[in-house]
């Protein structure tokens, strides 16, 4: 007998941080035979929900309410220890780890310190500019990380603002825009009434 290999859609569900009303009976929806080979006459399921912000579909409704999180800039998924927040379950239980565990390596310019060394390593780029060798083409602004420059360059395109402030209708680029729109937004709010 040999092991069987597939993700469970209940794991998947559980790590987008979604909550099933009731456990699934089999993995029907997996495309494989009782022979657990993959079945090329059973078609694709049908992708009937569709993301308003970018088009992108998906097969269950659950899977594009977790998706539209990335337009929304929603973080639904709270540290009990600290005040920040995640879009995903898994990256809390992710973060929550480091309050637990205990922190060996330490800065010795500001003193944070760091689970792993990888950690202290990335941070200390932060005092010494780090290594930046990714350079926006068209300002000329510099960053360590390339994902770093892709998210900055948005800003010059002519792409889709994808954010929408729910009180205003004001778009934005990057979701770390709209919250900050958002907060100053509510505390305006709270003053004005």
């Amino acid at each position: 007998m040999h092991a069987v290999r597939f993700v469970c859609s209940l794991l998947i569900y559980q790590g987008l941080g979604i909550q099933l009303g009731e456990r699934p009976a089999s993995h029907s929806d997996s495309r494989k035979s009782p022979s657990e080979e993959p079945d090329t006459e059973m078609p694709k399921p049908a992708r009937r929900h569709h993301c308003s912000y970018c088009g992108n579909s998906f097969t269950r409704l659950l899977h594009l309410k977790a998706h539209e999180r990335i337009h929304t800039g929603e973080k639904p998924f709270h540290c009990s220890q600290c005040e920040k927040s995640f879009r995903w379950l898994t990256s809390l239980k992710k973060h929550e780890k480091g309050h637990t565990q205990e922190k060996l390596y330490q800065c010795s310019l500001c003193g944070k310190s760091f689970t792993k060394l990888g950690g202290l390593t990335r941070h200390e780029r932060t005092h010494t500019g780090g290594d930046k060798t990714y350079h926006c083409s068209q300002c000329g602004k510099r960053f360590n990380r390339l994902r770093h420059l892709n998210k900055h360059e948005r800003i010059h395109t002519q792409e889709e603002k994808t954010y929408h402030c729910s009180h205003c209708g004001k778009t934005f680029s990057q979701s770390e825009d709209l919250e900050s729109h958002e907060r100053i937004e509510r505390l305006c709010s709270d003053l004005c009434f």
